[in-house]
């Protein structure tokens, strides 16, 4: 352990994650401690008190390791160390140990599906040449064709295109993800007990968890010949296959590594907690949730819900049952550093095509903004009252909408040129956050913002809004106290509601009322204790959330 671990002031209890509120933190756009306009670790360290005061049990750092940034820090070149923009092993050591002291717990991103091209396994893979052990810890294969020079499969990339790169030699190698992605072989030992020993490295320095990047996807068929999966394989990946027996998502054989992996968790005292970032249905979501496994995954069905009370109403039960059967906590999220945020989401009509709108700088169809403030704020608090783990992405906290409008020469996520320009991507959603009401970036650094800001980021600052009642950021802090004062054990009784409201109560009396109606509806009877938007009498008004508790 780090001399810094007995500076930990954080909660011990080993279930500590089960009804926690963790705060996902994107390096490069929280804030910037030396000017560079890129977002660092002592930035992060300096601005933890506002994690505290929020109230928060966790944050959760996306990808601080040295990268070449195809892919938003994704494509890591060491696991075992700190991009040297972003700091230095001491600099992470300091952050860990200064939020362990406000009671903070620290997540890290872990990356286990593939590395970048620079990282020296791969620059090993490509000098050894075709059949070495070097290019086993990765997928190479010969291409078909009278030359090779076709691809092994008809596979397709997550951003599009093939999934194989042709290198010199004339083999080709599998990535899922951007060609600087490229795939680790986790049929290979060495490869499992390198990442052994990263799990180990990090934990050993203080960290109290982890969040697994595209855990479905490690396990690999790579049986000869390798299977084609025809076109149009994104649409129905997971439903074109048994489950279980995809050439590449959701394989059985993932389950063996976590089992391995949970093995180091509870090597540690408390044991490490890790969630699954696993897009697949539920009945398969809650494999990797399991005791023995990973312990929690991540529930994007609730993300992607529409603002309907009986949509919202099948899937909230639906995750429950099921976090019940993996005996693990459900998850919770609304938004995060891959998807548009939900002030500016919520505030679209119904199946708007969210890639559309992008491509239309915002325009088309036009967002309703005081909507979207107003049904982000009622979906708040309907995800916060809600037994299990709720996840917050950085800024959702002062009501950021997304950036639609970024300029073209402005946009760094791979997903833009890969595409061929026909999606514009995630940098919408990653603009440097706003911590005063002026200044060249609105005080995420004195050397300006590696993404433009809007001039709206201002009135939303933190300086704007800390204080100020009725405020968004005064909203979360108001929730997340409440919410820890308030929480019962994990269970939810729903009550009889009209057709546009949800209503339901938590073992301690607590009730939570959303109406997402177009007409004010009657207050259930009780003490208000918190609310999304201003009410008067005995009305709920539309796209409102009130928390209740049984009146004295």
């Amino acid at each position: 352990m780090t001399e810094h671990a007995s500076l930990d002031q954080s909660s011990q209890d080993p279930n500590w994650w089960r009804q926690a509120v963790i705060y996902q933190v994107y390096p490069r756009s929280f804030a910037d401690g030396n000017g560079d306009g890129i977002g660092d670790i002592p930035g992060i360290t300096r601005r933890l008190g506002h994690l505290a005061r929020l109230g928060v049990d966790a944050l959760w750092l996306s990808p601080f390791y040295p990268s070449e940034l195809k892919d938003g820090g994704y494509d890591v070149a060491d696991y075992r160390d700190v991009d040297p923009r972003l700091g230095t092993l001491d600099d992470f050591d300091a952050m860990v140990a200064e939020a362990h002291r406000l009671g903070v717990k620290v997540i890290v991103d872990i990356v286990p599906n593939h590395s970048s091209d620079q990282h020296v396994w791969f620059q090993e893979a490509l000098a050894a040449g075709p059949g070495s052990a070097a290019r086993d810890r990765y997928v190479f294969r010969d291409g078909r064709g009278d030359r090779g020079e076709l691809p092994p499969t008809d596979w397709e990339s997550t951003f599009g295109g093939s999934a194989w790169r042709r290198v010199p030699d004339g083999q080709w190698y599998l990535h899922l993800f951007t060609p600087e992605q490229p795939d680790f072989n986790w049929g290979n030992e060495e490869v499992r007990e390198d990442f052994r020993r990263t799990l180990r490295f990090w934990s050993d320095r203080g960290v109290d968890g982890y969040r697994i990047d595209v855990a479905h996807g490690l396990a690999k068929d790579l049986a000869e010949p390798l299977r084609d999966l025809g076109p149009d394989q994104f649409r129905g990946m997971q439903n074109a296959v048994e489950p279980g027996t995809h050439p590449f998502l959701d394989r059985d054989e993932v389950h063996e590594i976590y089992r391995d992996w949970r093995k180091v968790f509870d090597s540690y005292t408390p044991p490490r907690m890790a969630v699954a970032e696993a897009w697949v249905k539920n009945e398969r979501r809650v494999l990797y949730a399991r005791a023995d496994e990973l312990g929690q995954a991540f529930n994007f069905e609730y993300l992607e819900t529409d603002w309907s009370t009986a949509k919202l109403r099948e899937v909230i039960a639906g995750s429950l049952d099921a976090a019940k059967v993996a005996g693990a906590s459900a998850t919770w999220v609304l938004s995060n550093h891959d998807v548009v945020r939900h002030a500016s989401r919520l505030a679209l009509p119904a199946r708007t095509d969210l890639n559309a709108w992008l491509l239309s700088d915002g325009a088309r169809p036009v967002a309703d903004p005081a909507l979207g403030r107003r049904r982000a704020r009622a979906a708040t608090l309907l995800m916060l009252a809600l037994p299990g783990s709720s996840y917050l992405y950085q800024g959702e906290e002062l009501g950021l909408p997304e950036v639609a409008d970024l300029p073209v020469e402005a946009l760094q996520d791979p997903v833009w040129e890969q595409t061929k320009r026909g999606r514009k991507g995630r940098d919408g959603c990653r603009v440097p956050l706003p911590w005063t009401r002026g200044g060249a970036s609105y005080g995420f650094g004195s050397g300006g913002a590696w993404l433009p800001q809007p001039a709206v980021f201002g009135p939303l600052s933190v300086e704007a809004q800390d204080g100020v009642e009725g405020s968004t950021l005064e909203l979360y802090r108001a929730a997340l106290r409440l919410r820890r004062e308030l929480l019962g054990d994990e269970t939810l009784s729903w009550f009889d509601s009209s057709q546009d409201v949800l209503h339901f109560g938590r073992s301690s009396g607590w009730q939570c009322v959303t109406n997402m109606s177009a007409r004010s509806v009657p207050l259930p009877s009780g003490d208000v204790v918190l609310t999304s938007s201003e009410i008067s009498g005995d009305q709920l008004p539309p796209d409102t959330t009130v928390w209740l508790t049984a009146k004295a």
